[in-house]
């Protein structure tokens, strides 16, 4: 029998504790990652299901965590649609054979599940391996974030081309988000038959939208993919970072929870997108790093914000940064769980 406080609170559910887990928990900040790394690169630890199921069970074995999230990269489905992904040092993910035209657009592949065999063989392994102690989540890329990606080539300060696709060129902006949100649903549904409870979508570069243009450009694939996910009947996690004016249009693409980001008060930002939706947040990353008395208090004005509501899934804002303090995350994740206790 499964541990599933997290899964209730998805669901709206009464739970005897705040539910807590962490974005990139499996990650840098942690000795046993790093020994892994020292070995491997990126992509081979995403694609080696081994590696990525013992890299994914790290945080579960050191924390008490309500939730595990499968160790991947969002941008592992650009690959056999045929872009070249590597990772270089101080620079992250690079796109190199980027999407600037419609000739590009038009020769990415659709991806049939087997390519997405590593993905699904790393779910088996880590759930045989926590053996129902917490759930496991899934997750993937939004569309728009990948379209991000495929378009500049990598990161990004202002998106111009990826903007001057969507404002100059929509069709072929379109065909490209209908492509991505396809592969995005093929790498969900992977992930889900083999076993994962829950997935979150990232859309973590759409806070760079203003809503008018979120709501022309990006909800109707967000909402395309949802839709076509909902029928698996496990939870759907939408987060997006800077995306405060964003949120009642998020909100509106259908997920089970919405993520919200550190730039928002929890409490006004759950009032304005609806108490029927359940909430994941939103400690800013950085305080981890301060004294524990005030990561303390700023889990407690969190916790209090969400006044024991049925829906609240204690999270940061974003992902744990490196150099995090260990004993931090230990001790923060023992908070939440001592102070929202029924």
């Amino acid at each position: 029998m499964i541990n599933n406080r997290f899964l209730k609170a998805c669901r709206r559910e009464p739970v005897d504790r705040t539910p807590v887990w962490f974005m990139r928990q499996a990650g840098r900040y942690m000795a046993e990652y790093q020994r892994i790394r020292a070995k491997h690169g990126i992509l081979d630890v995403c694609k080696t299901p081994d590696l990525a199921a013992e890299v994914t069970l790290q945080p579960i074995e050191r924390f008490d965590l309500d939730a595990a999230i499968i160790f991947a990269d969002i941008l592992l489905p650009l690959e056999p649609m045929g872009l070249q992904l590597t990772f270089r040092e101080e620079e992250g993910p690079v796109i190199l054979n980027p999407v600037r035209h419609q000739d590009d657009v038009t020769r990415l592949r659709r991806v049939e599940r087997d390519a997405f065999r590593f993905s699904s063989d790393a779910v088996t392994l880590t759930n045989e391996a926590l053996a129902g102690r917490v759930p496991l989540i899934g997750f993937a890329g939004a569309p728009f974030t990948l379209a991000s990606y495929a378009i500049e080539g990598g990161s990004s300060r202002n998106y111009l081309n990826t903007k001057h696709m969507m404002f100059g060129r929509p069709d072929q902006w379109h065909a490209l988000l209908r492509k991505l949100s396809d592969v995005v649903v093929t790498y969900l549904e992977n992930q889900i038959r083999a076993g994962v409870h829950a997935v979150q979508i990232f859309d973590s570069w759409v806070g760079c939208l203003s809503p008018v243009d979120y709501d022309e450009y990006v909800l109707p694939h967000v909402k395309s993919v949802i839709d076509r996910l909902k029928p698996e009947g496990i939870p759907i996690i939408y987060f997006g970072t800077g995306t405060s004016t964003l949120l009642p249009l998020m909100r509106s693409a259908g997920s089970d929870v919405l993520g919200l980001d550190w730039h928002v008060e929890l409490d006004e930002a759950w009032a304005r997108v609806g108490f029927d939706v359940a909430v994941q947040g939103n400690l800013d990353p950085v305080v981890l790093f301060a004294p524990l008395p005030e990561i303390e208090r700023r889990i407690k004005d969190i916790l209090d914000k969400a006044g024991n509501r049925a829906g609240h899934i204690f999270n940061l804002g974003h992902g744990i940064l490196p150099k995090t303090p260990v004993d931090h995350v230990e001790s923060a994740i023992g908070f939440v769980h001592k102070y929202s206790t029924r």
